[in-house]
């Protein structure tokens, strides 16, 4: 069948505007967000929730944390209790940051104890570290040990309580670690906490070499991270006026808690997640 010449110039313009119409929608598609759209994308992505990683101290284990976690994850807050295996703090640390190297995004590191040791040396040069969280915990400075700084003031009681033996190392020489008698763990680790449940933490605490108790941090995170740091007024590990002068030390936003123990993420689980939720929100406004 022929066309005429007025059929093929009509057919000829339709397709024409079907053309345009095609590559002008490819280049709506391909172009890059802008404006608001932008905008939304970026308030979306700053208001997403860091990564809470909690690592617990010597004479305990993740379970400490589990009121904690639960808080955290009810608010909605991605968690990860590790595993700290308080051998020293350069090995610790190192082993620290392997995980940390796991977890995609914003990081609110929080430590207990020993751990602030190793979240301090851990987190030194870590982007994603936004907020460090100290929880009656030590916050040393470059060439300071936990046992210097629980030396510091008076009022330690935790050298009479703890029972040492020896353990091989891979040299064939031997090292030594501790625990605390667990007739002594309830009133010198968590005198606030039900009987009950300080004998189950005794029954479970792990035990800490002296290496990493007496071992120098190399590197101090919190000259650079925003730092928070919750003292307990009742601490028989760490002497109180040790854990303040290292938090004012720090510029750490500090809460006390007069009566808590060294176990205060146990015995006061909404405190010390009302504080940790305090460091996530600021990291992401």
């Amino acid at each position: 069948m022929s066309l005429s010449s007025r059929t093929r110039s009509t057919l000829k313009a339709a397709v024409t505007v079907a053309g345009a119409t095609a590559v002008a929608g490819s280049l709506i598609a391909a172009a890059p967000v802008t404006g608001s759209a932008a905008s939304s994308d970026k308030a979306a992505s700053k208001r997403a929730k860091p990564t809470v990683v909690l690592v617990h101290g010597a004479f305990a284990d993740a379970s400490s944390w589990s009121g904690v976690v639960k808080r955290l994850q009810n608010d909605g807050y991605p968690v990860l209790a590790a595993a700290n295996p308080l051998r020293g703090v350069t090995s610790d640390a190192a082993y620290l940051r392997s995980i940390l190297d796991t977890v995609r995004g914003p990081v609110v590191l929080v430590g207990h104890s020993y751990g602030g040791s190793v979240i301090t040396q851990a987190a030194a040069g870590d982007p994603d570290v936004k907020a460090l969280v100290y929880i009656a915990a030590f916050i040393p400075n470059v060439g300071e040990s936990a046992g210097d700084l629980a030396a510091k003031y008076p009022g330690s009681t935790l050298g009479e309580a703890v029972n040492p033996s020896s353990y091989p190392l891979p040299d064939g020489s031997t090292g030594t670690e501790l625990t605390i008698k667990p007739e002594r763990f309830h009133q010198q680790f968590a005198a606030d906490v039900p009987a009950p449940t300080a004998a189950i933490m005794a029954a479970s605490q792990r035990p800490v070499t002296t290496l990493a108790l007496d071992e120098k941090v190399s590197k101090a995170a919190w000259k650079d991270i925003p730092s928070y740091a919750m003292t307990a007024g009742q601490d028989r590990n760490i002497p109180p006026k040790a854990e303040k002068w290292m938090a004012e030390r720090a510029h750490a936003r500090t809460v006390t808690l007069d009566g808590a123990s060294h176990a205060v993420a146990v015995s006061q689980p909404a405190a010390v997640t009302d504080l940790i939720v305090r460091a996530a929100r600021d990291t992401t406004r």
